[in-house]
């Protein structure tokens, strides 16, 4: 099936907020200027939602909410916000300590009688919170998607085949990302409050905060201004897999727009949901900088200078992509929502806040990874990469070539069953950044996707030792290296 083609998403926008101050509106109309680069070389399609101190900065949409339709994205249109939804888990979790029905320190066994015990006596829901499990993360489980994705499943049947797993380290002693551990949060709220996980969503945040247009998605509902997701291939967009939202559950399975986002985000500045001191443990990180739900970091401004203590999230779900940054000293805050599951949101986050702070943002520039994949469509990888080869050594500031740029392509040809193809474009990107240990994970995992174990382990060794913090590789080898079963 053909993509949507380019002509579609150059839509103009179907609603704009511009305050009414000389200042403010020459930083809007300036974000607005950059959101609709980054829009024209398709690198964002969705809703725009910028604050400061003073309030709203922009709000606005580009593009289009459905493409069969040319249906315009406005500032009320609802998205899938994927992994943005942990903050809302743990807002809720926070919650429940506040009321006295559960303590950080407390074992999942204790609230989940029935968890298995030799692991679920071992792991505090502070380590669930914080990544620091050793649970294995569902949806990096080989065929997960493409066997499980559209299965229904009770919650407590999903915690059972997939969220119960061999620890892959001892709890606490380091961080891993697990959408199990949010999953098995999702069971725990359920348990304490005998509700729902929607329905404590709804109770304890939305109803308090007037977000009327948040909540838990379910597919079969008829959900007015309901974006929908599309994910792209070499040919172009495509409606994006389907997916049932029980898998997500507490790990990202809500939806919202960027108005309500807004409102959770000036909440935050108030005690309304949770007494001081505990609103500032959710936010206290523990290792790699995860916090409850959160990420404690900072931006640096593209004066390359300028940094912000930040603290934020990002989500990706089939189909679409979410940002929230928070920037608490100066009560600024980037919220992105996309509904065609790509774009560097981080880059034009940070655009955003340095054009809040004086700085010229740095313009976006013509992606070589989708020229590659288009070039692909007419003739073969050798021509492909030579064309690379002969823009990257004579226009070289027309492109971004950045080594995400032909990581993505390859992955897209990986996706669409092209792997010897995607093993090319990777064996470029690493020849292009060598010192990048995820030029070569990736690379390994082309490798094993072709059936070449040992060029993958080659690979995944590789980027180990540039990088040895790199879970993946550490887990992919873990694999690939353990000795054959018996019989």
């Amino acid at each position: 099936m053909n993509g949507i083609k380019a002509g579609i998403l150059c839509m103009l926008v179907a609603w704009v907020w511009i305050v009414p101050t000389a200042g403010a509106a020459t930083k809007s109309q300036e974000i607005d200027r950059l959101v609709t680069k980054f829009h024209q070389l398709r690198k964002f399609n969705g809703t725009v939602l910028v604050a400061d101190e003073k309030g709203l900065v922009l709000k606005k949409g580009y593009g289009s909410a459905n493409f069969e339709w040319q249906v315009p994205n406005t500032p009320d249109t609802k998205f899938r916000i994927g992994s943005v939804t942990k903050q809302f888990t743990s807002m809720v979790i926070m919650q429940l300590v506040a009321e006295g029905k559960l303590t950080l320190d407390d074992k999942v066994t204790k609230h989940l009688p029935d968890y298995r015990k030799d692991t679920g006596d071992r792991i505090t829901i502070a380590q669930l919170l914080h990544h620091t499990t050793g649970l294995p993360n569902y949806t990096s489980a080989p065929g997960f998607f493409e066997n499980e994705s559209r299965t229904p499943y009770p919650v407590a049947d999903f915690v059972r085949k997939f969220c119960s797993g061999d620890l892959e380290f001892e709890p606490g002693s380091k961080m891993a990302y697990s959408n199990s551990g949010y999953f098995l949060l999702g069971a725990i709220i359920e348990k304490v409050t005998g509700q729902t996980y929607a329905q404590a969503l709804q109770q304890r945040i939305f109803d308090p905060l007037g977000m009327k247009s948040s909540g838990y998605d379910v597919s079969a509902t008829v959900l007015p201004k309901r974006a929908s997701g599309y994910t792209t291939t070499p040919s172009g967009y495509v409606n994006a897999p389907y997916l049932d939202m029980g898998i997500p559950h507490a790990a990202g399975a809500m939806y919202s727009t960027v108005e309500d986002l807004y409102r959770w985000d000036r909440a935050l500045y108030l005690d309304t949901l949770l007494p001081a001191a505990l609103k500032e443990r959710m936010f206290t990180p523990a290792l790699n900088d995860y916090a409850l739900g959160w990420v404690r970091g900072s931006v640096k401004l593209h004066d390359d200078k300028t940094e912000l203590a930040s603290i934020s999230h990002n989500g990706g779900i089939n189909g679409f992509s979410s940002l929230l940054v928070r920037v608490p000293d100066k009560k600024e805050v980037v919220i992105l929502l996309d509904n065609t599951s790509r774009g560097p949101l981080m880059e034009l986050a940070t655009g955003a806040l340095s054009i809040l702070h004086g700085i010229p943002p740095r313009q976006p520039r013509a992606s070589i990874g989708e020229l590659v994949v288009t070039t692909l469509e007419k003739s073969s990888v050798t021509e492909a990469i030579a064309r690379y080869r002969t823009l990257k050594a004579t226009k070289a500031d027309a492109y971004d070539f950045s080594a995400n740029e032909l990581n993505n392509a390859g992955y897209r040809l990986l996706r669409s069953g092209r792997v010897p193809d995607a093993i090319e474009v990777f064996k470029l990107n690493v020849e292009m950044f060598p010192a990048d240990a995820n030029t070569y994970d990736s690379l390994g995992e082309a490798y094993l996707t072709n059936g070449n174990k040992e060029l993958a382990i080659t690979n995944y060794r590789r980027s180990l030792e540039l990088d040895p913090a790199n879970t993946n590789a550490v887990d992919a080898l873990k694999k690939l290296q353990a000795p054959a079963a018996t019989r």
